[in-house]
């Protein structure tokens, strides 16, 4: 598989699983090679918001790691990647990122897809922010990460949860390059939706 076919998933413990099973499942639409990293927490969110156990989830995915497996062929900038995507991101994983701390595979692979200049995105979940989690976000923008929190848009008259969610998915696909993306665009207050 090329380069140019492969995206990391990391799924943390903030809430929002759907993001990342959506995003894997469009992924696999794509054609492109999933590697996916769920750390302990995530596998709860995802547990608890999607009722997806570990293998449920793994099985969405091409191939899929433990956290402390550092040892990964993801852990190494020499495994080239298309694009990196943490959905959803805690601030604890926001925080580790920021730091340059890659204290397990997640935030390895992160500090791996910085460090060659390759596109991740954050989708980072929490509210209100405090000052640490702004500074956070401010030196990963500052290293080349996008912070992407799915806010929904609500000018195409969203008629689902899952319009609402297929819009966010989409929009982040279109960041990671993924040329197979159908994000919806903005027309003006004059076009019909």
């Amino acid at each position: 598989m090329s380069a140019q076919r492969r995206v990391v998933v990391g799924i943390t413990g903030a809430t929002g699983a759907v993001y990342a099973v959506r995003l894997l499942r469009r992924l696999r639409e794509a054609g492109r090679e999933t590697h996916l990293i769920a750390s302990a927490a995530g596998v709860l969110s995802v547990h608890h918001e999607l009722g997806l156990d570990r293998r449920a989830l793994e099985q969405l995915a091409d191939v899929a790691y433990a956290p402390g497996d550092v040892g990964a062929a993801i852990a190494s900038g020499s495994f080239a990647i298309e694009a990196m995507v943490v959905a959803p991101c805690s601030m604890k994983s926001l925080a580790a990122i920021a730091l340059g701390m890659g204290d397990n595979l997640l935030t390895r692979a992160a500090d791996v897809t910085l460090k060659e200049r390759r596109r991740l995105v954050l989708m980072v979940r929490e509210t209100p922010f405090n000052l640490a989690h702004l500074r956070n976000m401010t030196a990963a923008t500052e290293m080349g990460a996008v912070i992407f929190p799915p806010l929904p848009a609500f000018y195409h008259r969203p008629q689902s949860l899952d319009d609402l969610i297929d819009d966010t998915v989409e929009r982040v696909l279109a960041l990671l390059g993924v040329d197979e993306a159908a994000p919806r665009t903005w027309g003006g207050l004059g076009a019909k939706s």
